[in-house]
C-alpha cells in the first residue's frame, strides 16, 4: 500500500511536470521573465522622463479648467499673428491661445470670459476690421468656479478609477492566495495604472511646453478610456496565470508566469493593434479638435499593452521574491 502511495504521488508530480514543460514548449514566443530587468527599466526610464516633463513644463490648461470664452470664428484673408494682434490691441483681450483648423478654416480663440453682449460688440469691431468675411461659428463661456469644479471632479474621477480597478482586482483573485497573495495582483495592477496615465501626461506637457497644446476635459476623458483599456489586457494575463497557478500547484512561479505571459501574447497584440491602427486613422483622417484627444488615446493604449505584457506579470515574479507568500 506504501509503495501505491509513493507510485501516485510520483505520477502525479510527473504529470505536473510534463504540464509545465508541455506549456513551455508549445507557448514561450519570448523569455519575458528572464529579460524582465530590461522591460522594467525602460519602463522605469519613460514615467522617469514624462514626469520630469510634467513638473519641469506644466500644462497649458483650455478654458475647461481655468475659466474663459473660446470663440470659434471663419476669418478669411488674416492669419493667426493678425488676429491675435487685433484682439491684443484694439480689443484689449487676452488671448490665452489661438489655434487654426484647416479643414473648417475656422480658428479657435480662447481668452477670459466675456459676456454676450461684449462678444456682439466685438464681433461688429472683426467685421469691420476684415473687410473678407468675417463668420460666427460657435461660442462657448465657462466661469471660474465651474470649470474649478471641473477641474477637482476630473481628478476625483482618475483617483477613484485607479483605486477602485486596484481594490477590485485585489478581491477577485482572493481565492488564489499561493504562492501570490491577492493584495499584490491589486498593488501591480495599480502601479501599471499610474504607468498608463503619466507616461501619455508627459508627451502632453512637453506638447503644452512646444506646441501651446491646451489641456482640456477631452485630455481626461482619454485617460480614463486608455485606464480601461490597460486594465483589460492586464487581466486577461493574470487570468491566465491564475488558471495555470491552479493547474500546475507547482512552486517555480517564474516558469508558470513566463508561460501564461507567452498563451495571451497574440491575444493582447492583435486586440491592441486593431485599436492602434483605428486611431491612428482617426488622428490623421479626423475632426482636428479631436486630434490631441486621439493622439492621448493612441500613446496611452500603445503603453498599455507594453505594461501588461512587459510590466504586469514580471512585476509578479519581482514581488513574490521581496515579499514571499505575505
Amino acid at each position: 500500500m506504501f509503495n501505491a502511495v509513493v507510485g501516485g504521488l510520483r505520477k502525479r508530480s510527473d504529470q505536473t511536470f510534463s504540464r509545465i514543460e508541455h506549456l513551455k514548449q508549445k507557448t514561450i514566443i519570448m523569455d519575458i521573465i528572464k529579460y524582465k530587468s530590461i522591460f522594467l527599466g525602460a519602463s522605469v526610464l519613460m514615467v522617469a522622463f514624462a514626469a520630469y516633463a510634467i513638473f519641469s513644463f506644466g500644462f497649458h490648461f483650455g478654458i475647461d479648467f481655468t475659466g474663459g470664452s473660446m470663440w470659434q470664428l471663419k476669418i478669411k484673408e488674416a492669419n493667426s499673428e493678425q488676429i491675435k494682434d487685433f484682439f491684443m490691441k484694439d480689443l484689449q483681450i487676452e488671448v490665452s491661445n489661438i489655434s487654426f483648423d484647416s479643414k473648417s478654416g475656422a480658428y479657435s480663440i480662447s481668452f477670459k470670459e466675456i459676456s454676450d453682449a461684449e462678444r456682439q460688440l466685438n464681433l461688429a469691431k472683426l467685421k469691420a476690421k476684415f473687410t473678407g468675411g468675417v463668420e460666427d461659428q460657435d461660442f462657448l463661456a465657462i466661469s471660474p468656479s465651474v470649470s474649478d469644479e471641473i477641474k477637482q471632479k476630473a481628478m476625483l474621477a482618475i483617483a477613484f478609477v485607479m483605486f477602485g480597478i486596484s481594490l477590485y482586482i485585489a478581491f477577485v483573485f482572493r481565492k488564489v492566495s499561493r504562492p501570490i497573495s491577492s493584495w499584490k495582483y491589486g498593488i501591480i495592477t495599480l502601479i501599471t495604472l499610474i504607468h498608463d496615465v503619466v507616461i501619455p501626461a508627459g508627451v502632453f506637457a512637453i506638447l503644452s511646453k512646444y506646441l501651446g497644446v491646451s489641456l482640456d476635459s477631452n485630455f481626461i476623458v482619454a485617460l480614463l478610456v486608455v485606464m480601461g483599456f490597460s486594465v483589460h489586457d492586464t487581466i486577461v494575463v493574470f487570468d491566465r496565470i491564475r488558471e495555470n497557478l491552479l493547474k500546475t500547484r507547482n512552486k517555480n512561479l517564474q516558469e508558470i508566469v513566463n508561460a501564461s505571459v507567452n498563451e495571451t501574447l497574440r491575444r493582447s497584440i492583435n486586440t491592441s493593434l486593431t485599436i492602434i491602427i483605428v486611431m491612428a486613422a482617426l488622428y490623421f483622417l479626423g475632426p482636428a479638435n479631436l486630434k490631441f484627444f486621439i493622439l492621448t488615446m493612441l500613446i496611452g493604449t500603445t503603453v498599455g499593452t507594453y505594461s501588461s505584457i512587459f510590466v504586469a506579470s514580471p512585476l509578479l515574479v519581482v514581488f513574490q521574491k521581496l515579499f514571499g507568500s505575505r
